[in-house]
Formats: structure tokens, sequence, C-alpha cells
């Protein structure tokens, strides 16, 4: 797949605009410009339900809206679907994004509103960049913590083989990595059975 900021790259996009006219019109502006609108709605309800179903690369989101503002609409996106580009958009000058509403709307980019149709392009394509570098940056740091917690498991393992059968450190290692190997599972899973295994494991809280 070509790069999320290729001018190349066909972008999945919801937009949520109340009025009719401007809707039209940011359509046919998002279409001309290579994208593909995957729904075009007037709330900031029907905005977050159809991101949940469409999934869409990014989110257009008009400030205000009838049934409450795109920021409240781009909270519940944020929460709901994290790594989602949002954009918020306003004609209303005096419209300005507080440090908290940044945070909790996940909004990666504000645009005035009418939004020339290259600064429209390109703050989109950017937000969408982002948003994955966001989501590699989550993803990375998950895959960290859990090998963290792996290793640190094997370790308290191999401490309790060495003390039950007074092996070595690498011959304890070896213990679990020939277990691993024999029942095709993980080591840390191997490791972990060693734990429950333990007296008073089944509750370390209580200690029964």
């Amino acid at each position: 797949m070509t790069a999320p900021h290729d001018i190349s790259t066909k972008l999945r996009i919801l937009l949520a605009e109340d009025d009719a006219g401007s809707r039209g019109t940011l359509t046919e502006v998002l279409i001309a410009l290579g994208h593909d609108v995957v729904a075009a709605v007037s709330t900031g309800v029907l905005a977050a339900d159809k991101a949940r179903e469409m999934k869409p690369d990014a989110v257009l989101l008009d400030v205000h809206m009838p049934d409450g503002s795109g920021i409240e609409a781009a909270e519940v996106i944020s929460r709901t679907l994290p790594g989602i580009a949002v954009i918020l958009y306003s004609g209303d000058e005096n419209v300005t994004l507080s440090d908290k509403e940044a945070v909790t709307t996940g909004a990666v980019a504000f645009l005035p509103k009418p939004v020339p149709p290259k600064m429209l392009d390109s703050t989109i394509r950017l937000a969408v960049t982002r948003a994955a570098a966001l989501r590699t940056a989550r993803k990375d740091a998950t895959e960290a913590k859990a090998a963290l917690e792996a290793r640190k498991t094997i370790e308290r393992a191999k401490g309790i083989l060495m003390r039950r059968t007074g092996c070595s450190e690498p011959e304890a290692y070896r213990i679990l990595q020939r277990s691993s190997q024999d029942r095709s599972k993980p080591m840390v899973e191997i490791a972990k059975a060693v734990l429950e295994s333990e007296p008073g494991a089944a509750d370390p809280i209580s200690g029964s």
C-alpha cells in the first residue's frame, strides 16, 4: 500500500456537517481530490455511529452541529476508535481547542471554514500520517511492556527452578527452553506454569 502522505493515496473519509449545502460541496471537493467519502452525515451522533461501522482513515467534523458539538463527537470517536485521524473545522473564528480538548478529542488538526481544497487535502493527509505514527508508537510501547513483563516472569521462574533443583541459572533457562520446545508453547507460558505451581500461587493475595 502507498504511504498515507503520498499524493496518489485514496483515503476513506467520513464527513460530518449539518448544513446540507456545505456537506454536498465538501463531499464533491473531497471526491475531486481523489478521496472516497464513505459517509456524509449531519450530526455528531451519526458521525460516531458511522465511524464505528465504516472505520475510515479520517473523520472531518464540523464543530457546531444540532445535537452537540463536533468536539463531543470527536471525543467519542477518539475513545472508541483510537488511531483514526480526527480533523475539526469551523467557520467561527472564535472557536479554539483547549489543551484538554486537544487531548480528549484526539484531534490532530483544526481547520477554518471555508478551507481551500489544497489545504484541506494536505491537512487530511498529514493528519492520517500522524495518526498512523501514533498507532505505531502505542503498539511499540505495548509490545515493549509485554516483553519486559515476560522477562520478569522468566527470571522468577528460573529462580524457582534453581531453588528446587539446585541447578545453575543457565541450566534453569535451558530447562524452560526445552520445555517450551517440547510443548510448542512460548517460554513465558512455561514460566507462568512454574510460578503457578508454587505453594500459595493460586491466591497470592490471601495466601491460601
